[in-house]
Protein backbone atom coordinates (compact mmCIF):
# COMPACT_ATOMS: atom_id res chain seq x y z
CA UNK A 1 0.00 0.00 0.00
CA UNK A 2 1.23 3.13 -1.28
CA UNK A 3 1.55 6.15 1.22
CA UNK A 4 -1.30 8.37 0.22
CA UNK A 5 -3.34 5.33 0.01
CA UNK A 6 -2.20 4.55 4.04
CA UNK A 7 -3.48 7.99 4.60
CA UNK A 8 -6.59 7.65 2.81
CA UNK A 9 -7.14 4.64 5.35
CA UNK A 10 -6.34 6.62 8.57
CA UNK A 11 -8.48 9.63 7.96
CA UNK A 12 -11.70 7.97 6.58
CA UNK A 13 -11.01 5.87 10.29
CA UNK A 14 -10.56 9.59 11.75
CA UNK A 15 -13.50 11.28 10.01
CA UNK A 16 -15.81 7.77 11.11
CA UNK A 17 -14.31 8.19 14.94
CA UNK A 18 -12.84 11.79 15.98
CA UNK A 19 -11.50 10.41 18.82
CA UNK A 20 -8.78 9.12 16.75
CA UNK A 21 -7.55 12.39 16.47
CA UNK A 22 -6.09 11.78 19.21
CA UNK A 23 -3.39 9.01 17.87
CA UNK A 24 -0.18 10.06 16.48
CA UNK A 25 -0.71 8.19 13.29
CA UNK A 26 -4.21 9.61 12.35
CA UNK A 27 -2.85 13.11 12.75
CA UNK A 28 0.23 12.58 10.91
CA UNK A 29 -1.85 11.40 8.01
CA UNK A 30 -4.38 14.69 8.25
CA UNK A 31 -1.13 16.85 7.97
CA UNK A 32 0.53 14.62 5.50
CA UNK A 33 -2.36 14.66 2.95
CA UNK A 34 -3.03 18.56 3.26
CA UNK A 35 0.46 18.86 2.59
CA UNK A 36 0.54 16.67 -0.49
CA UNK A 37 -2.43 18.90 -1.63
CA UNK A 38 0.13 22.14 -1.32
CA UNK A 39 2.82 20.11 -2.70
CA UNK A 40 0.38 19.13 -6.34
CA UNK A 41 0.93 15.90 -5.56
CA UNK A 42 -2.72 15.05 -4.73
CA UNK A 43 -5.81 17.18 -5.72
CA UNK A 44 -9.69 17.29 -4.68
CA UNK A 45 -10.64 16.02 -8.25
CA UNK A 46 -9.27 14.62 -11.06
CA UNK A 47 -10.53 15.69 -14.62
CA UNK A 48 -12.54 12.45 -16.96
CA UNK A 49 -10.75 11.13 -19.73
CA UNK A 50 -12.56 12.11 -22.74
CA UNK A 51 -14.59 15.77 -22.71
CA UNK A 52 -17.67 14.13 -22.18
CA UNK A 53 -16.67 12.20 -19.01
CA UNK A 54 -17.18 13.29 -15.42
CA UNK A 55 -15.27 14.27 -12.99
CA UNK A 56 -13.92 12.05 -9.69
CA UNK A 57 -14.04 14.02 -6.67
CA UNK A 58 -12.38 12.27 -3.40
CA UNK A 59 -13.89 12.67 -0.68
CA UNK A 60 -11.26 11.39 1.46
CA UNK A 61 -8.87 14.22 0.87
CA UNK A 62 -11.94 16.62 1.48
CA UNK A 63 -11.97 14.87 4.92
CA UNK A 64 -8.76 15.32 5.42
CA UNK A 65 -9.36 19.08 4.80
CA UNK A 66 -12.20 19.31 7.50
CA UNK A 67 -10.09 17.29 9.89
CA UNK A 68 -7.11 20.06 9.78
CA UNK A 69 -9.48 22.92 10.97
CA UNK A 70 -10.04 20.81 13.84
CA UNK A 71 -6.50 19.74 14.84
CA UNK A 72 -5.38 23.30 13.92
CA UNK A 73 -5.15 25.76 16.91
CA UNK A 74 -5.43 29.62 16.27
CA UNK A 75 -1.83 31.71 15.70
CA UNK A 76 -0.97 34.69 15.03
CA UNK A 77 0.85 34.83 11.48
CA UNK A 78 3.25 38.03 10.36
CA UNK A 79 4.01 38.55 6.53
CA UNK A 80 5.80 41.56 6.49
CA UNK A 81 3.51 44.49 7.77
CA UNK A 82 0.61 42.36 7.68
CA UNK A 83 0.00 40.41 10.68
CA UNK A 84 -3.28 37.73 10.80
CA UNK A 85 -4.77 35.64 13.07
CA UNK A 86 -5.90 32.43 11.67
CA UNK A 87 -5.81 28.39 12.08
CA UNK A 88 -4.69 27.47 8.30
CA UNK A 89 -0.83 29.16 7.66
CA UNK A 90 0.02 30.83 4.40
CA UNK A 91 1.64 28.97 1.09
CA UNK A 92 5.48 29.61 1.31
CA UNK A 93 7.61 28.50 -1.40
CA UNK A 94 5.85 28.82 -4.36
CA UNK A 95 7.46 27.05 -7.23
CA UNK A 96 9.27 28.83 -9.41
CA UNK A 97 7.44 30.72 -12.27
CA UNK A 98 4.42 31.05 -10.34
CA UNK A 99 4.12 34.65 -9.32
CA UNK A 100 2.05 36.59 -6.37
CA UNK A 101 0.91 40.11 -6.40
CA UNK A 102 1.19 41.84 -3.42
CA UNK A 103 -1.12 41.29 -1.20
CA UNK A 104 -2.31 38.09 -3.02
CA UNK A 105 -2.94 35.30 -0.58
CA UNK A 106 -2.97 31.74 -1.18
CA UNK A 107 -3.63 29.20 1.69
CA UNK A 108 -1.45 26.42 2.62
CA UNK A 109 -3.15 23.46 1.39
CA UNK A 110 -4.06 25.11 -1.89
CA UNK A 111 -1.76 24.72 -5.13
CA UNK A 112 -0.35 27.22 -8.01
CA UNK A 113 0.96 25.40 -11.11
CA UNK A 114 3.79 26.57 -12.51
CA UNK A 115 3.03 29.71 -14.70
CA UNK A 116 0.07 30.99 -12.83
CA UNK A 117 -0.28 34.68 -12.03
CA UNK A 118 -2.19 35.58 -8.33
CA UNK A 119 -3.18 39.32 -8.49
CA UNK A 120 -4.46 41.03 -5.74
CA UNK A 121 -6.71 37.65 -4.75
CA UNK A 122 -7.36 35.03 -2.67
CA UNK A 123 -6.89 31.04 -3.31
CA UNK A 124 -8.12 28.57 -0.79
CA UNK A 125 -7.30 25.22 1.05
CA UNK A 126 -7.52 22.10 -1.21
CA UNK A 127 -7.99 25.10 -4.86
CA UNK A 128 -5.85 24.06 -7.95
CA UNK A 129 -5.10 26.59 -9.96
CA UNK A 130 -3.31 25.57 -13.51
CA UNK A 131 -0.37 26.87 -15.76
CA UNK A 132 -1.03 30.12 -17.53
CA UNK A 133 -3.81 30.86 -15.34
CA UNK A 134 -4.40 34.81 -14.11
CA UNK A 135 -6.29 35.02 -10.91
CA UNK A 136 -7.45 38.94 -11.47
CA UNK A 137 -7.64 41.53 -8.94
CA UNK A 138 -10.40 40.60 -5.87
CA UNK A 139 -10.99 37.33 -7.49
CA UNK A 140 -11.43 34.79 -5.22
CA UNK A 141 -11.03 30.58 -5.66
CA UNK A 142 -12.85 28.78 -2.83
CA UNK A 143 -11.72 25.76 -0.92
CA UNK A 144 -11.15 23.04 -3.36
CA UNK A 145 -11.90 24.87 -6.64
CA UNK A 146 -10.32 23.50 -9.47
CA UNK A 147 -9.04 26.11 -12.21
CA UNK A 148 -7.74 24.54 -15.45
CA UNK A 149 -5.33 25.99 -17.41
CA UNK A 150 -4.87 29.02 -19.41
CA UNK A 151 -7.93 30.39 -17.32
CA UNK A 152 -8.47 33.92 -17.14
CA UNK A 153 -10.67 34.66 -13.71
CA UNK A 154 -11.61 38.16 -14.26
CA UNK A 155 -11.80 41.15 -11.78
CA UNK A 156 -13.93 40.30 -8.38
CA UNK A 157 -14.71 36.84 -9.69
CA UNK A 158 -16.30 34.88 -6.73
CA UNK A 159 -15.85 30.90 -7.37
CA UNK A 160 -17.60 29.37 -4.02
CA UNK A 161 -15.91 27.04 -2.01
CA UNK A 162 -17.36 23.26 -1.70
CA UNK A 163 -16.19 21.54 1.31
CA UNK A 164 -19.72 19.75 2.84
CA UNK A 165 -20.56 17.13 1.98
CA UNK A 166 -17.51 15.69 1.18
CA UNK A 167 -18.37 13.64 -1.72
CA UNK A 168 -20.23 17.29 -3.66
CA UNK A 169 -17.92 18.31 -6.51
CA UNK A 170 -16.60 21.25 -6.30
CA UNK A 171 -16.72 23.86 -8.06
CA UNK A 172 -14.63 23.23 -11.91
CA UNK A 173 -13.34 25.53 -14.41
CA UNK A 174 -11.77 23.75 -17.06
CA UNK A 175 -8.66 24.59 -19.78
CA UNK A 176 -9.57 27.62 -21.39
CA UNK A 177 -11.97 29.37 -20.00
CA UNK A 178 -12.66 32.87 -19.39
CA UNK A 179 -14.55 34.32 -16.42
CA UNK A 180 -16.01 37.75 -16.94
CA UNK A 181 -15.05 40.34 -13.98
CA UNK A 182 -18.05 39.99 -11.10
CA UNK A 183 -19.75 36.05 -12.23
CA UNK A 184 -20.15 33.96 -9.30
CA UNK A 185 -19.77 30.15 -9.82
CA UNK A 186 -20.88 28.47 -6.89
CA UNK A 187 -22.14 24.92 -5.50
CA UNK A 188 -20.76 22.42 -7.67
CA UNK A 189 -20.94 24.70 -10.94
CA UNK A 190 -18.82 23.12 -14.21
CA UNK A 191 -17.69 25.47 -16.63
CA UNK A 192 -16.45 23.43 -19.69
CA UNK A 193 -13.49 24.03 -21.63
CA UNK A 194 -13.08 27.63 -23.28
CA UNK A 195 -15.79 28.90 -22.34
CA UNK A 196 -16.43 32.39 -22.64
CA UNK A 197 -18.44 33.73 -19.30
CA UNK A 198 -19.96 37.14 -20.01
CA UNK A 199 -19.75 39.81 -16.78
CA UNK A 200 -22.20 39.30 -14.42
CA UNK A 201 -23.53 35.90 -15.01
CA UNK A 202 -24.51 34.06 -11.58
CA UNK A 203 -24.34 30.68 -11.99
CA UNK A 204 -25.48 27.88 -9.10
CA UNK A 205 -26.13 24.28 -9.22
CA UNK A 206 -30.06 25.25 -10.34
CA UNK A 207 -29.43 28.38 -12.51
CA UNK A 208 -31.02 27.65 -15.75
CA UNK A 209 -28.78 27.77 -18.54
CA UNK A 210 -30.73 28.30 -21.44
CA UNK A 211 -29.03 27.48 -25.49
CA UNK A 212 -30.89 29.73 -27.38
CA UNK A 213 -28.45 29.49 -30.29
CA UNK A 214 -31.05 27.50 -32.24
CA UNK A 215 -34.22 27.33 -33.27
CA UNK A 216 -35.69 26.13 -29.65
CA UNK A 217 -34.30 26.59 -25.92
CA UNK A 218 -32.07 24.08 -24.76
CA UNK A 219 -32.01 23.77 -20.62
CA UNK A 220 -28.82 22.89 -18.96
CA UNK A 221 -28.13 22.94 -15.20
CA UNK A 222 -25.12 22.88 -13.18
CA UNK A 223 -22.81 22.72 -16.28
CA UNK A 224 -22.08 25.42 -19.09
CA UNK A 225 -21.01 23.15 -22.24
CA UNK A 226 -17.74 23.76 -23.55
CA UNK A 227 -16.76 26.99 -26.07
CA UNK A 228 -20.33 28.16 -25.23
CA UNK A 229 -20.84 31.96 -24.88
CA UNK A 230 -22.38 32.78 -22.07
CA UNK A 231 -24.27 35.98 -20.37
CA UNK A 232 -27.05 37.24 -17.83
CA UNK A 233 -30.72 36.15 -18.82
CA UNK A 234 -34.03 36.98 -17.24
CA UNK A 235 -37.34 34.60 -17.72
CA UNK A 236 -40.72 35.41 -16.35
CA UNK A 237 -41.82 32.84 -14.37
CA UNK A 238 -45.61 33.78 -12.31
CA UNK A 239 -46.07 33.73 -9.04
CA UNK A 240 -49.49 34.21 -6.84
CA UNK A 241 -48.30 37.76 -6.72
CA UNK A 242 -47.90 38.33 -10.59
CA UNK A 243 -45.44 37.72 -13.00
CA UNK A 244 -41.77 38.52 -12.47
CA UNK A 245 -38.36 38.09 -14.07
CA UNK A 246 -35.95 35.18 -12.75
CA UNK A 247 -32.43 35.28 -13.08
CA UNK A 248 -31.23 32.62 -15.80
CA UNK A 249 -28.31 32.32 -18.07
CA UNK A 250 -28.53 32.30 -22.01
CA UNK A 251 -25.88 30.63 -24.28
CA UNK A 252 -25.87 32.56 -27.22
CA UNK A 253 -23.18 30.94 -29.38
CA UNK A 254 -19.86 29.16 -29.68
CA UNK A 255 -16.57 30.28 -29.99
CA UNK A 256 -14.88 28.32 -32.72
CA UNK A 257 -13.03 25.05 -32.15
CA UNK A 258 -10.67 25.07 -35.20
CA UNK A 259 -9.08 28.87 -33.56
CA UNK A 260 -6.71 29.49 -31.51
CA UNK A 261 -8.40 30.06 -27.99
CA UNK A 262 -7.33 34.01 -27.91
CA UNK A 263 -7.96 34.42 -31.31
CA UNK A 264 -11.62 32.63 -30.35
CA UNK A 265 -11.83 34.48 -27.05
CA UNK A 266 -11.51 37.68 -28.96
CA UNK A 267 -13.73 36.69 -31.89
CA UNK A 268 -16.35 35.78 -29.15
CA UNK A 269 -16.62 39.21 -27.05
CA UNK A 270 -16.75 40.83 -30.50
CA UNK A 271 -19.37 39.12 -32.65
CA UNK A 272 -21.54 38.70 -29.12
CA UNK A 273 -20.98 42.30 -28.08
CA UNK A 274 -19.78 40.19 -24.14
CA UNK A 275 -18.95 42.55 -21.73
CA UNK A 276 -15.98 41.15 -20.02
Amino acid sequence: MGLHETHRTLVEQAFADRTLLSSPDHRDAVEGTITALDRGELRVATPPDREDGEWTTHAWIKEAILLYFAIRTMERLEVGPFEFHDKIPLKKHLDAGVRVVPPGVARFGSYLEPGSILMPGYVNIGARVGAGTMVDTWATVGSCAQIGRDCHLAGGVGVGGVLEPPSAQPVIVEDGAFVGSRVVLVEGVRVGREAVIGAGVVLTSTTAILDVSGPEVVEHRGRVPPRSVVIPGVRPRKFPAGEFGVPCALIIGRRTEGTDRKVSLNAALRDFAVPA
